[in-house]
């Protein structure tokens, strides 16, 4: 027979001594004034952001007022519309709306291509196919931006398989006869405003796809149904149901392709003629013309453009999707 015997269990006490020294002083001073910690907390990124990144974006647009002597070359530090007023020019007009149509039109085609593939992820795609979609979407995020680029130009050259393809499907002529066009073609698709075209939609296209399959996956499936149950069409249905519900997402992926091609200059650098973009641009002026005010209006320009977009982008409820 046994005996439990209960020992009396050292209970922790209710408040525990102070650690004492500097570090007991701050935790009791933190512990009082949870602000404060969360202050301290925020001043480094809120500094970053602050000093480095909105700092240098107000030095970029004070440059921008400044104007470049004409004779001696060098920078004129008295506030002047000028450097404005050479922006406005034909040639410079030019490349800010040749540089707004591509981004528009990538973005526009981004938009039609990504639909579907999103569509078939939220309404069908299910456990591991689901995982191989998300894969297959970030697969080419996580190569190299340049080697994406230059396998395009090979791609896209004069020798490239694109071509060899339009041969053996005997389509040379209509590739030709495209290329013969005088705004879009050139010698191949490698220097051509299609081939920047069709990069810059490949490079920008997961950005896209991945805001509209999130606000897909959020209209709900009885919504469809009651429609076809009502004797809607597949057409009525998506300009009714689909197409309203998924606006947001479409909206918000249109942030993301239409600002990056809007400052982008390494794809047309690469892939296209020589006729510039604004980054071109500004890469042009502040590298070999030293034109630095001329290169910061010119920076000003994408800034503004996206100013306005981002503010219909919020009126629209675009946010809500990233």
């Amino acid at each position: 027979m046994s005996v439990d015997v209960t020992m009396p269990r050292a209970t922790a006490p209710a408040i525990l001594p102070g650690s004492g020294g500097m570090r007991g002083a701050l935790s009791d001073l933190f512990w009082r004034r949870p602000q404060l910690l969360l202050l301290l907390m925020l001043l480094p990124p809120v500094l970053w952001l602050g000093i480095v990144y909105i700092g240098s974006l107000f030095a970029l647009l004070a440059q921008s007022f400044f104007s470049i002597d004409e004779f001696s070359g060098l920078i004129n530090r008295e506030l002047t519309l000028k450097t404005y007023g050479d922006l406005l020019q034909a040639a410079n007009l030019d490349i800010i709306l040749r540089t707004v149509t591509m981004a528009a039109l990538v973005t526009l085609a981004s938009a039609v291509v990504a639909f579907p593939i999103a569509y078939y992820a939220a309404r069908y795609a299910r456990g591991r196919w689901k995982a191989l979609f998300y894969l297959g979407v970030m697969l080419p995020l996580w190569s190299s931006y340049l080697v994406k680029i230059y396998a395009w130009k090979l791609i896209l050259a004069k020798e490239g398989i694109l071509t060899w393809l339009f041969g053996k499907l005997y389509l040379q002529w209509l590739l030709d006869a495209w290329l013969s066009l005088p705004v879009v073609g050139g010698n191949s698709l490698s220097v051509s405003f299609t081939g920047t075209f069709i990069v810059f939609v490949y490079v920008w296209l997961p950005f896209m796809i991945l805001p509209v399959q999130a606000a897909l996956e959020r209209v709900p499936g009885n919504l469809v149904e009651a429609s076809s149950d009502l004797g809607a069409s597949p057409g009525q249905t998506f300009r009714n149901v689909l197409f309203p519900l998924a606006l947001p997402g479409i909206v918000a992926g249109s942030i993301f392709t239409f600002s990056l091609t809007l400052g982008d200059y390494i794809i047309p650098q690469i892939i296209g003629t020589s006729r510039l973009f604004i980054g071109q641009a500004v890469y042009s002026q502040q590298g070999t013309a030293g034109n630095i005010p001329l290169a910061a209006a010119f920076t000003v320009v994408p800034i503004v453009i996206m100013g306005f977009y981002l503010w219909g982008a919020k009126r629209m409820g675009a946010f809500d999707a990233l």
